[in-house]
């Protein structure tokens, strides 16, 4: 079994910046990628960032600029920076690992940004 943990939401005013955090374990030869996905209110789940095993990297267009991702491989760890928050970035912010070709999903980290 592989285990996804998320931490680092919180609520921030506009203009803010956060850090995520997510870290895998359990039974993991390998992690093919890790991601971030983030679903707000009546919104649905849409992909914010991801890494790869290789390190290439990929943003939503909403987030370029603000957003970074990156990653400790030796703790299968993800973060993501997010700096100048907007209202809009308030959602549930969920990662999402890829081991040995399998998909696992985090329990989710709410992330409030007020204006």
């Amino acid at each position: 079994q592989v285990q996804v943990v998320e931490s680092g939401g919180g609520l921030v005013q506009a203009g803010g910046s956060l850090r995520l955090s997510c870290a895998a374990s359990g039974s993991i030869f390998s992690i093919n990628a890790m991601a971030w996905h983030r679903q707000g209110p009546g919104k649905q789940r849409e992909l914010v960032a991801s890494i790869s095993s290789f390190g290439s990297i990929n943003y939503a267009d909403s987030v370029k600029g603000r957003f970074t991702i990156s990653r400790d491989s030796a703790k299968n760890t993800v973060y993501l920076q997010m700096n100048s928050l907007k209202p809009e970035d308030t959602a549930v912010y969920y990662c999402n690992t890829v081991a040995e070709f399998r998909s696992y999903w985090g329990q989710g980290t709410q992330v409030t940004v007020s204006s």
